[in-house]
């Protein structure tokens, strides 16, 4: 799928593409009233559309990255919604059948605010990459109707298993449905001594695992907005 990618705005990489063969398989994809957070260039999106959703709205709080996911929506041919802004824009008691996700999480010793100019907020997750995964989670429950699917990428070295527990937390029933082991791309090699230095890593280790989440809701919200 041809792509208009700026400078500044998250390319589509191998957890796009991971999480895209997820979004193909996907059953409940057709028809669906879908959510795609942090979208980027909006592939994930016009992907979503284009394999039979009724609504698809794209978010994502880099002004560049709503440009070009709404230039490569019409470039496409695809009704995407695209609006500037986080979890936190989403209105309360707006619901989806399908929520995709690919946050930030990538950990990181920088502030993300330091990161920015650099487009470091694509990726620049904390100190223990759960910055934006932990919040995401939480708002599941508020986002997703009731046996909606969440579909979400993540590094192994962000912690696969608290992301597990805390969707379950929420009344999610959450599994790992796709992995898939790639080298370490510039921003990891470039961040490799302050990992090795944590323990995320060890010395001359060069690849990091990427694994796609499938949480289904599977109960309802007694304080959620209907």
């Amino acid at each position: 799928m041809r792509l208009i990618a700026p400078p500044g705005v998250y390319a589509p990489q191998d957890d796009t593409a991971l999480l895209a063969e997820a979004v193909r398989r996907e059953p409940g994809v057709p028809g669906a009233r879908v959510l795609d957070i942090g979208t980027g260039t909006g592939a994930l999106a016009v992907l979503a559309a284009r394999c039979g959703a009724a609504g698809v709205e794209a978010v994502d709080v880099s002004a560049r990255a709503v440009l070009a996911a709404w230039l490569n929506a019409r470039l496409h041919g695809e009704p995407i919604r695209v609006r500037l802004g986080g979890l936190a824009s989403v209105a309360p008691g707006r619901r989806f059948d399908v929520v995709l996700a690919n946050p930030p999480y990538v950990p990181s010793r920088h502030p993300r605010p330091l990161e920015r100019a650099a487009g470091g907020r694509a990726w620049n997750a904390g100190p223990d990459g759960r910055e934006m995964l932990d919040r995401l989670c939480d708002r599941m429950p508020g986002l997703l109707r009731p046996r909606g699917v969440l579909l979400l990428v993540q590094s192994a070295l962000s912690g696969v298993e608290a992301t597990l527990e805390r969707l379950a937390a929420q009344g999610l029933h959450a599994d790992v449905t796709a992995r898939r082991v790639i080298p370490f791309g510039p921003v990891l090699l470039r961040h490799s001594p302050w990992l090795v230095a944590r323990g995320l890593i060890g010395p001359g280790e060069d690849k990091e695992e990427l694994v796609v989440i499938r949480a289904v809701r599977t109960t309802e919200c007694s304080s959620c907005a209907r």
